[in-house]
């Protein structure tokens, strides 16, 4: 079982575990979390919270079978991903993300969906889709962390600590992984404050919508020939 689903009243608990695979986000771990993201928004969630098993949040996009996958299937497979990204990003409830160890490309967007975000002192996050092409949630991040900082990173492909993190905004505490129940908790106080209907316009009227715009880029920077060989170029450099 790649994702595992616990619910506890209003807060639904999503698990990346793969953690043989720094739950880096396969086919079907992507095809789970949209699954449970969109029945989110029917079941009575008000915090939806996402964390990982093993030693890491996310290592981002599964790279495992690239050659063989083809550009079709690759682009169909960033597709998914940007569509669970903006489910997330533009839910009616609130999410918690709580990042640890290393976090790479599509697992940090996965967390910047999010509208809390918590990192474990340890955690550090790069994103170097941009280094073989691909143009993955540029404009949520500068929305969550501001233009500069959001060009710096994603050009410098730079890796960023929790403490720097939490300097720009890209998270919002850094808290030790034995006292996330306790952002747990308060942050299901916090989505609870105000009825159903109040908090998912509140999230509609603050969150500016570029969904059109980031699916159109991506799919532009993934249109591209040679995606492939972009990849495997860039997984050989590191």
């Amino acid at each position: 079982m790649e994702l595992v689903v616990e619910h506890d009243g209003p807060v639904t608990l999503l698990t990346l575990s793969r953690p043989e695979k720094a739950n880096a986000l396969s086919p079907d771990l992507v095809e789970a979390l949209l699954a449970s993201v969109n029945e989110a928004y029917r079941d009575g969630t008000r915090l939806l919270v996402l964390s990982g098993n093993g030693q890491h949040f996310s290592s981002g996009f599964d790279f495992s079978d690239f050659e063989a996958a083809g550009e079709g299937e690759l682009l169909r497979r960033f597709v998914r991903i940007e569509q669970l990204l903006q489910a997330l990003y533009h839910a009616p409830f609130a999410s918690l993300g709580l990042a640890h160890g290393k976090n790479f490309g599509a697992g940090v967007d996965l967390l910047v969906a999010c509208s809390v975000r918590v990192a474990a002192p340890d955690s550090s996050f790069r994103m170097p889709g941009l280094r073989f092409g691909v143009q993955l949630g540029t404009r949520r991040l500068a929305q969550r962390i501001g233009t500069e900082h959001a060009r710096t990173m994603l050009a410098a492909s730079k890796t960023v600590t929790a403490a720097h993190a939490l300097s720009i905004g890209l998270v919002h505490r850094r808290t030790a992984r034995d006292r996330w129940g306790e952002d747990i908790v308060a942050e299901r106080s916090r989505a609870t404050a105000l009825g159903a209907a109040a908090a998912a316009r509140l999230n509609a009227a603050t969150a500016v919508d570029t969904r059109a715009e980031d699916m159109a880029d991506l799919v532009a920077s993934l249109a591209e020939p040679g995606l492939p060989d972009r990849i495997r170029v860039f997984r050989e450099r590191g």
